[in-house]
């Protein structure tokens, strides 16, 4: 099933989406990580787009979407989940299914909780937290600040792709097509002609001028929604110890949340084998089902 390539303006600036299933009426929203965009989510809405409607954002500052004019203050969790909210009111999303990976768990999170946008509380139905957690390990947020911050440039775009493989090496495994899909999906040509990722390297500027913005303990605690974390085996960023103490907080306390390892990757899996698909489309099936009861 193909998917529509779509522009919506949000919170005044104009955000790019990719639409699958656009006639079905349960609604998933796929939120991409931190210096991605929303192709990531490609196998994903595939996968998910024989039932229901998916909608995969390119955040401000990545991919086709509009770069922040006032980086200091549109690069953080609240202005994310404003556009978020005005991105459910244009698109006439009562409710929806969340599957956020790193960056787009934390917006889910926030979204969930409604302190940011009171108006979304209430609207997601679930949540999948893939590779993300209220907290991060300090290390690793450290280390993807520093490759996101100065992305390097290239003559060509086979060097990019190179890149690419090394720096989400922990992704798992992807097929030679889909690395290539990633790089031509995530690549600009800069006015000298060389080529870098497709994001605008202000967007790190969150960790420097919010520097506690991923820090959501308050936020998870408020959450009554069913909550299923994938956690790469060899993740660096969401630790074993926090898994835990998902499990017995927020929605862990209510028996509603489930931590799953996922073999052979790191931060983040990548959503694109069948194992890891099933998990995440056995879940928001279950919960789209009791929400019908």
């Amino acid at each position: 099933m193909g998917s529509t390539s779509n522009y919506v303006t949000c919170a005044g600036r104009e955000i790019h989406y990719t639409e699958w299933g656009g006639d079905n009426e349960p609604v998933v929203v796929a939120w991409h990580g931190l210096a991605r965009t929303g192709r990531d989510m490609d196998e994903l809405a595939q996968a998910l787009a024989d039932r229901y409607r998916v909608i995969c954002p390119d955040t401000i500052g990545r991919g086709l979407s509009q770069w922040s004019p006032d980086p200091g203050n549109e690069y953080q969790l609240s202005f994310y989940a404003r556009i978020a909210a005005e991105l459910f009111d244009r698109l006439g999303i009562p409710r929806a299914h969340w599957v956020g990976t790193s960056m787009g768990g934390a917006i889910g999170t926030v979204c969930a909780a409604g302190l940011f946008q009171p108006a979304l509380a209430g609207r997601i139905a679930s949540l999948v937290l893939n590779d993300n957690a209220p907290h991060l390990a300090p290390a690793a947020i450290a280390r993807i600040r520093d490759y996101a911050g100065q992305p390097p440039a290239f003559a060509t775009v086979s060097e990019l792709e190179a890149f690419f493989r090394q720096v989400y090496k922990p992704y798992g495994w992807l097929s030679d097509a889909q690395w290539r899909r990633l790089a031509e999906t995530s690549t600009r040509r800069l006015p000298d002609g060389r080529v870098t990722p497709h994001y605008d390297p202000a967007m790190v500027r969150q960790f420097t001028d919010h520097p506690d913005d991923y820090e959501l303990w308050e936020h998870y605690d408020r959450l009554r929604i069913p909550v299923l974390l994938l956690r790469g085996a060899e993740s660096d960023l969401v630790l074993p110890e926090v898994a835990g103490q998902m499990l017995a907080r927020g929605p862990g306390a209510l028996g509603l949340a489930r931590v799953v390892e996922v073999p052979g990757c790191g931060h983040a899996p990548a959503l694109n084998v069948p194992q890891q698909l099933d998990l995440v489309r056995a879940f928001i099936d279950g919960n789209e089902a009791r929400a019908g009861d």
